[in-house]
Parts: C-alpha cells; sequence; structure tokens
C-alpha cells in the first residue's frame, strides 16, 4: 500500500461519503423530517456545504490521479468519459458523478435568477451524481470488496433508497393538505358569514320581543 494509492482512494472516499451525507441532508429537508426545530435557512446552508466539500474533495481525488505514474491518467482520462484506457466504464461512472455535482453545487449560486422551478429541476442530477458516485466507488475502488468499505456503500445506498420512497410517498400529501385546508377555510368562511347575516335579524326580532 502506497501513499498515492492512500492519497486516491483517501479523497475519493471522503468525497463520495461528502456527496452521500449531502444527498441524506438534502432527502431530510425536502421531507421535512427535520421538523421546525432549526430554521429552513441554516439547514441548506449544511446542505450546500457538503455538496460544495464533496466537489473539492473530488477535485483532489482528480488532482492525485492525474499525478500518480502507475496508470498516468491525462486530461481526456480523467474529463472525458470513455477515454480512459483503465477500466473506462468505471471511470466513465466517476466524470459523470463529477459533472453532475458541479452543476447543482453551481446552481446553489444561480437560483435567483433561474427560478425556484428551475433550480429544483436541476436538483435532481443530485441523485444521478449520488448513483454515478456509488456505482463508479464499487467498479473502480481495490477495496471496495473489503467488509468497511462494502458496508460503507450498502448502507449509504439503502438510507438514501429509503428516503427516496419516503419522499415518494409523502409527495402528495402537501397538495392533499393543502386542499382540505383551502375546504376547511370555506367552510368556516360560509359559516361566519352565515352568522353575520343572522345576528342583525336576530337582535331586531329580539328588540321587537322585549317589553316596552
Amino acid at each position: 500500500m502506497n501513499v498515492e494509492w492512500m492519497l486516491i482512494r483517501g479523497t475519493g472516499i471522503v468525497a463520495y461519503l461528502l456527496l452521500a451525507t449531502s444527498t441524506v441532508w438534502g432527502l431530510l429537508l425536502s421531507t421535512n423530517l427535520l421538523g421546525r426545530a432549526v430554521k429552513a435557512k441554516p439547514l441548506t446552508w449544511v446542505h450546500e456545504a457538503l455538496a460544495i466539500g464533496a466537489l473539492l474533495a473530488t477535485g483532489a481525488h482528480l488532482l492525485f490521479l492525474w499525478m500518480d505514474e502507475y496508470i498516468e491518467f491525462g486530461a481526456a482520462d480523467l474529463f472525458v468519459p470513455g477515454a480512459s484506457s483503465w477500466n473506462p466504464l468505471a471511470v466513465a461512472w466517476g466524470i459523470s458523478a463529477f459533472y453532475a455535482l458541479f452543476i447543482v453545487s453551481a446552481s446553489f449560486y444561480v437560483k435567483r435568477w433561474i427560478g425556484q422551478a428551475a433550480w429544483r429541476t436541476i436538483h435532481f442530477l443530485a441523485f444521478g451524481s449520488f448513483a454515478a458516485a456509488a456505482i463508479h466507488g464499487l467498479t473502480a475502488g481495490t477495496d471496495s470488496g473489503q467488509p468497511v468499505v462494502a458496508a460503507m456503500y450498502a448502507s449509504t445506498v439503502t438510507m438514501v433508497g429509503l428516503l427516496v420512497v419516503l419522499r415518494a410517498v409523502r409527495s402528495g400529501q402537501p397538495e392533499a393538505g393543502r386542499r382540505a385546508g383551502r375546504g376547511v377555510a370555506r367552510s368556516a368562511a360560509t359559516t361566519a358569514a352565515t352568522d353575520d347575516k343572522t345576528e342583525p335579524a336576530a337582535r331586531a326580532a329580539a328588540a321587537t320581543d322585549r317589553p316596552s
């Protein structure tokens, strides 16, 4: 086990864990599992910081790959999917994950110009980035067969998968709740309007019945 391999693999694992944590954090926000104990803006900042950290760790991973003399990766090997002479499919998954992560991270800083709807659409790339990074780590990592590393991939993929299912299940509930809320509000407004109309008549009747 040489230093170059440790740097390459170490930065790759750190990048993956930061990406996985950012993905899980984003899903916790979107499913509202964190509740209202903490304000939304600080939670979003943590989500953004994790994504940027994953991007920086990926940059370090690419740098150490480029510096390594064992395989001798060139610019095309590192940035063009399928161009690598070493395990091209596994490397292509990693490159795809990097580009998707870059786009998602950059979207935080252009949100005010592109709007909420476009930002949310772009943000779906985060799922693709996580999936591609997991496949890349499993197929390109030389230690993926080690129990600890395999458990890391299994646990993160399972967690993200469960949260995605939960988000899908909950996605229809807010709208139903809003409809129910609007129905209750309309019912209350109708009742209040009826009371407003009948109250003057009741007062007039009471005044008429009052003995002189």
